[in-house]
C-alpha cells in the first residue's frame, strides 16, 4: 500500500488526474496511448498521457517490453509484436515494417490510395502496416488481421512466385473459402489466376474478392528464399489498377534491395577477421578484457 499512497500523494503534488488503480487497467491505459502501429513515445510521453506516474509507468512498460507487448529502441517505444498481431520471435517482420515504411508513405503521397504491407502466413496474409487518409476508414483492414491469401491481391502476389505444389500444399483441406461472389474458390481457378500474375510481371490485381467495395493491386517483395512480404495500393474497384503496376512492381523491389544491404552489412559484421573471430566478437572480448585489467 505504501506505493500507492505515494502515487496518491504524487498526483496531488502535480494535480495530475486520477488514474486506474488495477495492473490491467494501468497496461490498458499504456497500450492505448500508442495510436497507431508507427507510434514512438518517450518514457516522458507516456507518462503525460496516461497521467500515470513516471516510475509507475517505467516499471510496467518494462514488463510489456519482456512480453513483447512493446517494444524498445534508441528512438523510444513502440507496439511490439504481440501487439501487432505478429506472435513472438517476429524480428524479420519488424525489419521488413522499418525498411518499407517511407516508400508506404510516398505511395500513398503519389496516389492518394490506401497502402499495406502484408507477409505470407501459412495460406493466410497478415498485414504488417496500414497508410492512408479519409480513405482509410473504408478499407476493412488493420494491422495484425489475416486474410485468405486466395482472396486478395497480397496473396496472390505471393503465391505466384511459388512452385505450383508449394501453393497446393499451402491449400490442402477442400474447397477454398469465398469470401465474397467474386473470390476464387477452386485451386484450379486460382493456379489460372496465379499465371496471369506472373504474366503481368509478378503484379496482382483483386476487385472485390476480399470485400465488395475494395479493390487493389500488389506485388510480391522478393527474398531469397521466397517471397519477403508484399505491398499494395487499395481503393475503389473502379480505379484504374492496370496504371499502377508499374509503379507498385518498382516500389516493390526497391524495399527487396533494402532488405538485401541489411543482409548484407550484418553478414560484413559477422564476418570472421583475420585471426578466425568476428569483428563484433572482438570488439566485445577487448571491452571484457579491459574490464578485467583495471
Amino acid at each position: 500500500m505504501s506505493v500507492l499512497r505515494a502515487e496518491a500523494a504524487d498526483r496531488r503534488a502535480t494535480g495530475r488526474r486520477e488514474v486506474p488503480q488495477s495492473m490491467v487497467e494501468r497496461m490498458t491505459t499504456i497500450m492505448e496511448a500508442f495510436t497507431s502501429p508507427s507510434t514512438r513515445l518517450s518514457l516522458e510521453d507516456v507518462a503525460r498521457v496516461t497521467g500515470l506516474p513516471r516510475s509507475t509507468a517505467h516499471r510496467i512498460m518494462n514488463q510489456l517490453v519482456g512480453l513483447s507487448w512493446i517494444q524498445h529502441s534508441p528512438g523510444g517505444y513502440s507496439l511490439g509484436s504481440r501487439a501487432l498481431g505478429l506472435g513472438t520471435g517476429s524480428a524479420t517482420y519488424t525489419e521488413l515494417r522499418e525498411a518499407a515504411a517511407e516508400d508506404l508513405r510516398e505511395l500513398h503521397l503519389q496516389t492518394g490510395l490506401v497502402v499495406h504491407l502484408a507477409v505470407l502466413d501459412g495460406a493466410d496474409v497478415r498485414y504488417l502496416d496500414k497508410v492512408g487518409g479519409r480513405y482509410a476508414s473504408k478499407v476493412p483492414s488493420r494491422v495484425g488481421d489475416r486474410r485468405p491469401a486466395h482472396c486478395t491481391a497480397l496473396g496472390k502476389a505471393m503465391l505466384a512466385t511459388l512452385a505450383a505444389e508449394d501453393v497446393d500444399a499451402l491449400l490442402v483441406g477442400g474447397p477454398l473459402r469465398r469470401m465474397t461472389r467474386h473470390s476464387i474458390g477452386d485451386v484450379g481457378t486460382l493456379h489460372q489466376e496465379l499465371t496471369r500474375v506472373r504474366a503481368r510481371k509478378g503484379a496482382a490485381i483483386d476487385r472485390g474478392e476480399c470485400h465488395l467495395e475494395v479493390g487493389c493491386v500488389a506485388a510480391a517483395i522478393p527474398g531469397p528464399e521466397g517471397p519477403l512480404g508484399a505491398v499494395s495500393l487499395v481503393g475503389d474497384p473502379t480505379v484504374n489498377f492496370e496504371r499502377l503496376v508499374p509503379l507498385v512492381l518498382s516500389v516493390s523491389r526497391g524495399i527487396a534491395g533494402r532488405m538485401d544491404r541489411r543482409r548484407s552489412s550484418r553478414s560484413a559484421a559477422d564476418a570472421p577477421a583475420a585471426g578466425g573471430w568476428s569483428a563484433d566478437t572482438l570488439d566485445r572480448l577487448v571491452a571484457v578484457g579491459s574490464d578485467a585489467w583495471l
